[in-house]
């Protein structure tokens, strides 16, 4: 398919709307670029209202932050990447091009990739890496999508710096649900490092340890004045008193969960990934990496020069981290260039009551879609392992907790990434490359919580297979997520891939089904649940696209170390329940 001049222009003309746009630009251009788009439509598709093309080039780039130049991995030289502009219901086609040195894939974040699970991107997976030199398109409908979510790389760690937004508006003439806002801003919040992302991996898997905490938290690409080299390098937003603002917060960290406040401003979230909420006014948010919110910020302070500031979460204990704030400023037209900044402030890095209370008042705008009924009951536990280390050099490899090798599981099973992908297997029926028996409840109870084996590495191992759990389609399915306490409870942002689920309750402690208190009336509908630290969380979903749906922790250590597990959802009847062929440039292992 050739794309017309006009397209290819105007695709260009986004990228640099991404800091700074109105609502009116932006919904002029789309209008436009719907004279032009041809439909793209295939029988067994859902067909797209509109057609949005798009050119991502992952090349590596220079540049230099914290007093340092060296290369990374970007989309098209930009860090962050550029965004994916739609409308709900549109088709976006993005043809990727791997210009590095590096195998990779692009994973659309939360995008529930309706009838297009050859396009969800985790590597090993739905797709072998696109390798260097080598190209993929990526093509799917934001089907009944609107609102902020993000894509990154899904191989190794190059996600670290190959991330963007994703931005899908509502229907041409579709209002928001809320205060119509003066501007928008997307922030994206990051996490960077000195070393190569592939390598540090490389060198913390073969370690057996944990990983280094990163140099510098980012806004936008920006460490800001707290860090070294960094007193220009920081993000900042010009407002007009007054003025109502909205912010698309993003958390593209690698393995950091973030608190985000603005100094003497409070936000009103009206959305958490990407689905609407009824508003909750707070001071601060806290995201874990995936997770999306839409905030509305009102420039009703005096005029000066406010900070924003993106500071650790940190639930789990004896784990370095980066404790230096990163800073973007809010700053009123009129303040002087030279006014010092008033400072934002953020909970301090263990403070679980400040995230369960922004989890309490999230509910959805709408209510009435809950699954009332259920087919399928699960019950995953979630945490971390030490493996007996069985290398010739310890002092290399055995450095974990007592001489161990640090893992992580569900139900006690690492997971273990195959040779060629998981739906490459299951769809042309090859053997021996994963399993149909992971376990729908863990092999053993016990007090999870509190007692739970902490006597490393002699009975913190878990076992390792690519296990995966079978649905037929159309379940509706309820799932309990359980914090575990072996090494120590924390609190793990869990992604399911392909769907949106309901967060119908959660809690501290074991999960106990006579006492948990669930809300079917109006939960929140998310795509990554925070599992609360040293508690659970029950969601619920109907399986009801098919295709291998990855599920895992977005810390990309734990993920690493096997945190995570995979749902085949089987064909319903008929082509629109039917998963397609793969297709013609599926990239080969």
């Amino acid at each position: 398919m050739t794309l017309p001049c006009s397209l290819i222009i105007l695709n260009l003309l986004f990228q640099p709307l991404m800091e700074k746009l109105t609502m009116g630009v932006l919904l002029s251009i789309i209008s436009l670029i719907s004279c032009f788009s041809p439909l793209h439509v295939l029988a067994q598709w859902p067909g797209g209202r509109s057609t949005r093309f798009y050119d991502f080039k992952v090349q590596t780039t220079r540049i230099t932050k914290l007093c340092n130049t060296k290369d990374i991995v970007t989309v098209n030289g930009m860090y962050p990447g550029p965004v994916v502009y739609a409308e709900e219901d549109d088709r976006v086609i993005v043809k990727v091009t791997n210009e590095s040195p590096y195998n990779v894939t692009i994973h659309w974040h939360g995008i529930r990739q309706r009838l297009s699970c050859w396009s969800d991107g985790p590597s090993y997976i739905t797709q072998c890496p696109i390798q260097a030199g080598q190209s993929f398109t990526y093509e799917f409908t934001l089907v009944k999508q609107k609102g902020t979510l993000l894509w990154h790389a899904h191989v190794s760690w190059l996600r670290g710096t190959v991330y963007g937004a994703i931005v899908m508006y509502p229907k041409t003439g579709v209002p928001y649900p809320f205060t119509y806002p003066y501007e928008e801003h997307i922030i994206i919040l990051g996490e960077y490092w000195l070393k190569d992302v592939v390598q540090l991996e490389k060198a913390v898997l073969a370690s057996g340890g944990g990983p280094p905490p990163a140099d510098a938290f980012t806004i936008n690409g920006h460490p800001g004045p707290n860090y070294n080299c960094s007193s220009n390098d920081v993000y900042r937003i010009d407002v007009v008193p007054g003025k109502t603002y909205l912010l698309r917060l993003i958390n593209a960290a690698l393995n950091m969960e973030n608190f985000f406040s603005i100094a003497n401003h409070r936000m009103t979230i009206v959305e958490a990934d990407a689905d609407y909420t009824k508003p909750f006014a707070t001071d601060r948010v806290m995201l874990g990496p995936g997770q999306t919110m839409n905030v509305l910020v009102t420039a009703d302070q005096s005029i000066g020069k406010y900070s924003m500031a993106m500071g650790p979460y940190m639930s789990a204990q004896g784990v370095p981290f980066q404790n230096i704030s990163a800073i973007a400023y809010f700053q009123y037209l009129g303040a002087l260039p030279t006014s010092l900044s008033l400072p934002a402030r953020l909970p301090i890095f263990n403070d679980n009551l400040a995230v369960k209370t922004v989890m309490d008042g999230l509910r959805s705008l709408k209510s009435g879609h809950v699954p009332k009924e259920i087919d399928q009951n699960l019950f995953y536990t979630v945490g971390v392992n030490v493996q007996q280390c069985h290398s010739p050099t310890p002092q290399q490899n055995c450095q974990g907790l007592n001489n161990g090798t640090m893992a992580a599981s569900m139900n006690n099973i690492s997971f273990v990434k195959p040779k060629i992908s998981l739906l490459e297997a299951y769809y042309n029926r090859i053997n021996g490359q994963f399993t149909e028996d992971f376990p729908g409840v863990p092999l053993k109870f016990y007090d999870f919580v509190n007692g739970a084996p902490n006597n490393s590495p002699n009975n913190t191992q878990s076992m390792i297979g690519t296990r995966t759990f079978v649905l037929e389609y159309g379940t509706r399915v309820q799932l309990i997520l359980q914090d575990t306490g072996t090494v120590s409870t924390e609190n793990h942002p869990i992604h399911l891939h392909g769907y949106s689920f309901y967060v119908v309750g959660y809690g501290s402690g074991n999960y106990n089904p006579q006492t948990a208190q669930f809300n079917l009336v109006d939960p929140p509908y998310l795509n990554t649940i925070a599992v609360p630290v040293g508690g659970w969380a029950a969601i619920r979903f109907v399986a009801d696209n098919p295709g291998v749906w990855f599920m895992h922790c977005h810390f990309d250590i734990h993920l690493s170390w096997g945190l995570a597990s995979a749902f085949i959802v089987k064909n319903g009847k008929g082509e629109l329940e039917t998963l397609p062929h793969p297709p013609a440039d599926l990239p080969r292992c």
